[in-house]
């Protein structure tokens, strides 16, 4: 003979109250959570178009003197700036670089000014083929002082996604300045590099104006992500609560 237990109205079993308690509690946190995840991309999204503000504002304005010394990266990077003095054509690097005209070298050349301080400038994109000094011949065979403006942009230390620079071997995948000063022997340099402008070279290499300004800016959509995630999860706390089974 079977025998079967009486379950109350409706023959459903009622779930033990701290098993719904506990999934309720945790489900509240998830909201929790994901409810702070979102307001902090929330603040993210308002410091990043602060800061693109700024740079857009730093790359128009007209050019001041290359600051001497420390520098204030948060304040100084990006801005436009002029330097003179001349160029150590012979201490140049070639750092290997993937522009909107295709793969080559960025010329990276001291600039040792009348103070006495040096600053490499990345003087434009020369290709592959014409990576050889005598390609550019015309515009390291200019005497006399230079004038330079550009971007001030910031140290790039230890060289590129899983490619390590050479100093020993002279090959170089990122604007290293501390590493390419010690490399070619120069001193009291600054520690920054100028990204040359547009200005046409003699003999048109190397091609500067190149530098690309922009800064990815995915915060909305992760702020987006975060509050339907809270959503989704608070309404799982509503159907925990309405189901009188689990």
């Amino acid at each position: 003979m079977a025998v079967c237990a009486d379950n109350g109205p409706g023959g459903e079993d009622k779930p033990p109250s701290r098993n719904r308690l506990a999934l309720t509690v945790f489900l509240l946190c998830l909201v929790a959570v994901f409810l702070a995840l979102g307001s902090w991309q929330v603040q993210r999204l308002s410091w990043k178009l602060d800061l693109i503000a700024r740079v857009e504002t730093r790359i128009h304005a007209d050019p001041v003197p290359a600051p001497s010394g420390a520098i204030d990266p948060a304040e100084d990077e990006y801005r436009r700036v002029t330097a003179t003095g001349l160029f150590d054509h012979a201490k140049s690097v070639l750092v290997q670089a993937v522009t909107e005209r295709g793969a080559g070298f960025w010329v990276v050349t001291p600039l040792r000014q009348a103070d006495g301080s040096t600053v490499l400038v990345n003087r434009g994109f020369v290709p592959a083929d014409k990576r050889s000094p005598e390609a550019r011949l015309a515009s390291e065979l200019a005497a006399g002082p230079v004038s330079v403006t550009g971007l001030l942009r910031l140290s790039e230390p230890g060289g590129a996604f899983l490619r390590a620079n050479d100093p020993a071997g002279d090959r170089w995948f990122s604007r290293d300045v501390a590493a390419i000063a010690a490399a070619k022997g120069l001193t009291d340099v600054e520690p920054y590099f100028i990204d040359a402008d547009a200005t046409p070279n003699m003999g048109g290499l190397p091609i500067g104006g190149l530098t690309v300004v922009t800064f990815r800016n995915s915060h909305l959509v992760y702020a987006l992500t975060w509050y339907a995630l809270a959503v989704m999860s608070a309404g799982a706390v509503y159907l925990v609560l309405r189901r009188k089974a689990f």
